[in-house]
């Protein structure tokens, strides 16, 4: 797997997802847990769907879990950074370096964020069959571009 297609995998899987959350902003903050609730259910049965062994469906599952909470904790550090963004633009008096300061925070989680959801990418592969693996991320294309329009169809995954 090249690293272009890697990276449209990590993002494919990663619009699969947070889905709408990236259209409805603070509707999707507001829905709360009964939003990640219900992507988890759909990620959850999409991997019950295209995996065979039982045993490996729970392991993947748990990983799918992980990237959700790894997804929504960076959503929520994300709006936290903006928000102070907002704050600061509105102080007249307001320096360089602080807004720097925020900038340089909101890039490093943003980092930080990236590496776990790589490494959680490459567990959940190494539990899954090469098979496995293409039809659940055709699926998770599929699921994907629900929200994000055809252009999610026409990324490569493999």
């Amino acid at each position: 797997m090249s690293v272009r297609s890697l990276c449209l995998l990590v993002g494919v899987l990663l619009a699969g997802l947070t889905g709408c959350s990236h259209h409805h902003g603070s509707y999707e903050h507001a829905k709360g847990d009964a939003y990640w609730g219900k992507a988890s259910q759909d990620v959850s049965g999409l991997v019950e769907k295209h995996v065979k062994n039982p045993e490996t469906v729970k392991q993947v599952n748990v990983v799918m879990g992980e990237l959700i909470t790894e997804i929504k904790s960076a959503r929520e550090q994300q709006r936290q950074a903006h928000r102070a963004l907002y704050e600061l633009n509105a102080n007249y008096s307001a320096s360089p370096e602080e807004f720097t300061k925020i900038l340089d925070e909101l890039n490093n989680n943003r980092m930080r964020s990236s590496a776990k959801i790589l490494g959680l990418r490459f567990k959940m592969k190494a539990l899954l069959t090469a098979e496995e693996w293409t039809a659940l991320s055709d699926e998770m294309k599929r699921y994907g571009s629900r929200y994000y329009g055809t252009g999610a169809e026409g990324m490569s995954a493999h």
